[in-house]
């Protein structure tokens, strides 16, 4: 798989506007992610308008990690908004293993044909009905032990499947890859993960969703790896992630994407 770059300048160049509908603690880092990236966020949960705005948006994100019942019917009419245009949008299941309430709010979601379904090993092996070790939203199951479970939800929902890790995983249930880009520091620093739903969701706009959901995740780590470099720890690798999206090129993308068909 190439022409990570191209789509990373397709993206930049088209600067789609993606709808999120996310936790209260991403909010405002995922918003600036996004900016950075090149594309347009905006930030709208409430029930009354948020298929409305659906309808305005190119792409949506869904991430259940501070669900309410009001909340979780906006989540599902903005997907079904997206379902029912054709349009891409990302399932984040953050903790599906925890609690009921988590759990039928997914199966509800799934419902509504997710383009891609990211989450940890650990929330993808309970989505996929199979059982877990996660501690709420953290990870306690390995990547290697959610890849099978991960080519069998791909292949019953018809969504890509990406299992974030220190070595992500891809899949579409028939091809699959594995992405190496990142850095140890990136999980010390909160809703990391929740923001590359936005950037995943970007750049599926117009694409085909399993190579934009590698190619975002490549771009995604090599930004970690780059700001790594100038930080000194968690506080100061922030504001230098944000600059790596910001400056890295498509030529640099090209050039340092650790990818592998798997």
């Amino acid at each position: 798989m190439t022409d990570f770059g191209t789509r990373l300048d397709h993206m930049r160049a088209t600067a789609p506007l993606v709808h999120n509908i996310t936790n209260f603690v991403a909010m405002n880092f995922m918003a600036n992610v996004l900016l950075a990236a090149g594309a347009s966020p905006a930030m709208v949960h409430a029930r009354e308008e948020v298929a409305e705005f659906a309808g305005l948006a190119h792409a949506l994100t869904v991430n259940i990690g501070t669900l309410d019942p009001a909340w979780a019917e906006a989540m599902n009419l903005a997907a079904q908004v997206m379902q029912s245009s054709g349009r891409p949008w990302v399932l984040d299941p953050v903790g599906v293993g925890a609690t009921r309430f988590r759990q039928d709010v997914c199966g509800e979601l799934m419902d509504r044909a997710p383009t891609v379904i990211r989450g940890n090993a650990s929330e993808i092996l309970a989505l996929a009905g199979i059982a877990a070790t996660g501690r709420g939203a953290d990870a306690a199951d390995s990547v290697a032990a959610a890849e099978d479970a991960a080519r069998d939800l791909a292949q019953r929902t018809g969504a890509v499947v990406a299992v974030s890790g220190p070595e992500d995983f891809v899949t579409d249930g028939a091809q699959a890859y594995r992405v190496g880009n990142g850095h140890p520091l990136m999980p010390r620093v909160t809703v990391l993960g929740c923001s590359l739903n936005g950037v995943i969701a970007a750049f599926a706009v117009g694409a085909p969703a399993l190579p934009a959901t590698v190619a975002a995740m490549a771009y995604y780590g090599q930004a970690g790896e780059q700001a790594a470099a100038r930080a000194h720890g968690p506080g100061s690798f922030q504001p230098a992630f944000l600059d790596a999206l910001y400056t890295i090129t498509g030529a640099e993308l090209d050039a340092g994407a650790k990818v592998r068909a798997a």
